[in-house]
């Protein structure tokens, strides 16, 4: 099939099942350290054989079929196997709690599920797994935890079912899959994208990245949501590339130098993980020759992205919230520039990416093709791209106020745009609180104002307090000042330091009146992070506003919370 005749991922596949069948898909680690391969012809067989199976059970039209796992081959092949058999995919967030899974498998009235690597440490599988909707057939993908008696094996279906021959030929404008955003407040959304949003993602990002059948791309990031489903789902499926899985947080440097991705997309705090990693393994001296222009020099960059797996990067990319300058330019230093970008589960994350040579610190980029944008009055961010939603599954009031009458959708996002067409996003356009004093406060501005290498995470708050103050939680390495006196001393006045030069950048009624140093670790487990890392502000904020009387009343510019 021509280029210009493949307008679905799917058509995409059965291209390359066709036309490359014994080059290798994917590369998968087990939790017992074996590696396996599978090629296009044997993701091909398995998809179908699935699709089979699927079309037994004699489901409605389209129904709607849960995927429900952390990251692994099979999650992509019954994502496929789904599209063969004519159903639409749902795939879950693995951290999310009983009453939000109860919620979404109601809301999305799953008819299958199928249910992957999960164990109940590193996600929320003992909470999913109660209220397992009662009668709904369950297929349990390799590495599955132990499931309910009416679970099928998915190697028991595939070895019973011949491959399906008649796939599904679905159109471009047809309902492909429902995404629900994790988000940082409220019940999920269902984002609702047809097989033609998720093919103009990657048409439009492998023109970008010009993909071929000879790079590599790392699976970590959860596939449950946009950015990984379009960074390695879509533009490996659409430009035949291989996949290559990590297995767990503790297995990832090992994933990462089995993988040595061309393309890698991560967020800021693993960037910063990795220049923290390096710094601590470098003596100063070999730090200080990073950047010099020598065999020597050059010899050391290299070595330091090989420590990493990343020597073979060409295209970095990184998003949702802005890295510290010091450590874009170490990036840059080593010959590797990362590419801020921006976008939403509601436009398939295709929206605006930086420019090789034309990075801008704070800046997420100018619009990618086709994409076109504009500020609102209030400051607002509206899009309109060939890759926009359908709309939210069974909330078309809400699809409805989130568009404009010509099309642009409400991001919600407040941004500026400088003379290059590059978007700074300034904040969220309902995260503005107002202070005691009748004064408005924007917290993401002020937030990436905390580039310190001890701090991991920053929260802005005080809504009715007459100034706001900054939640702040450390590093793991910065936690360990905590329990030797001169240490903590030390980093009392290095954060007083951070808190004046913060405020003098401020407006009179958004100065911080102090910063808190809080004891928890804000993680996606106990609900302080969302899946992509970003906090979760509500649930932050009702965890320590009860305090904020006691700790203003201190009179310290940095408080301790366990003092």
């Amino acid at each position: 099939m021509d280029d210009k005749n493949r307008t679905t991922l799917l058509q995409c596949f059965l291209h390359w099942e066709q036309t490359q069948p014994d080059a290798i898909q994917f590369t998968e680690p087990r939790p017992d350290g074996t590696v396996v391969d599978y090629t296009w012809r044997q993701v091909g067989d398995e998809a179908r054989r699935m699709a089979t199976y699927l079309r037994s059970l004699d489901l409605p039209a389209k129904s709607n079929l849960v995927i429900l796992g952390r990251n692994s081959a099979h999650w992509i092949i019954a994502d496929l196997a789904i599209w063969m058999a004519g159903h639409v995919s749902v795939p879950l967030y693995t951290t999310m709690g009983a009453d939000t899974a109860r919620y979404v498998f109601d809301h999305c009235s799953a008819r299958l599920l199928f249910i992957g690597k999960l164990d109940g440490k590193h996600d929320g599988w003992n909470e999913i797994r109660t209220v397992l909707p009662e009668g709904v057939p369950i297929v349990s993908l390799p590495m599955a935890p132990e499931l309910p008696e009416r679970a099928q094996a998915w190697s028991a279906i595939v070895e019973a079912n011949a491959p399906l021959q008649d796939v599904y030929a679905a159109t471009p404008e047809e309902l492909a899959t429902i995404i629900y955003t994790s988000g940082s407040t409220g019940l999920p959304k269902g984002v609702m994208h047809s097989f033609g949003a998720m093919h103009a993602y990657a048409e439009g990002a492998g023109d970008f990245t010009h993909l071929t059948t000879a790079d590599r791309l790392l699976s970590y990031l959860p596939l449950a949501h946009a950015a990984e489903r379009a960074f390695v789902e879509s533009n490996s499926i659409h430009g035949g590339c291989r996949v290559y899985f990590s297995d767990s947080l503790e297995t990832f440097p090992r994933d990462l130098q089995r993988a040595q991705p061309t393309l890698f997309i991560s967020m800021p705090r693993l960037w910063t993980k990795f220049h923290s990693a390096i710094n601590a393994r470098l003596p100063p001296e070999q730090q200080a020759m990073l950047g010099e222009q020598s065999e020597v020099g050059a010899a050391l960059r290299k070595q330091v992205l090989t420590m990493l797996g990343l020597h073979d990067v060409r295209i970095a990319f990184t998003g949702s919230a802005p890295l510290p300058a010091q450590i874009v330019d170490w990036y840059r230093t080593l010959g590797l520039e990362l590419l801020d970008v921006y976008g939403m589960t509601e436009d398939f994350c295709y929206s605006h990416y930086s420019r090789p040579g034309q990075v801008r610190l704070g800046y997420c980029g100018q619009a990618l093709p086709g994409v076109e944008r504009r500020i609102a009055d209030d400051g607002e961010i509206l899009i309109r791209a060939p890759t926009r939603m359908m709309g939210y599954y069974k909330q078309p009031l809400l699809t409805a106020q989130s568009v404009t009458e010509d099309g642009f959708f409400h991001t919600g996002d407040r941004g500026e745009v400088d003379e290059l067409g590059r978007l700074k996003i300034t904040g969220r356009v309902k995260e503005l609180f107002k202070t005691s004093k009748g004064k408005y406060v924007a917290p993401a501005p002020i937030e990436n104002r905390f580039t310190h290498p001890k701090i991991e995470a920053v929260c802005v708050t005080g809504p009715s307090y007459p100034q706001p103050f900054a939640l702040v939680m450390l590093t793991a390495d910065a936690r360990k000042d905590l329990d030797d006196a001169q240490a903590r001393a030390k980093l009392r006045d290095d954060m007083e330091a951070l808190l004046d030069k913060v405020n003098e950048s401020l407006e009179d009624h958004e100065k911080l009146n102090h910063i808190v140093i809080v004891d928890d670790m804000w993680s996606m487990d106990n609900g302080f992070l969302t899946p992509t890392l970003k906090i979760r502000r509500t649930q932050i904020e009702a965890r320590y506003l009860e305090k904020a009387t006691h700790w203003a009343e201190l009179g310290q510019k940095v408080v301790f919370e366990t003092a």
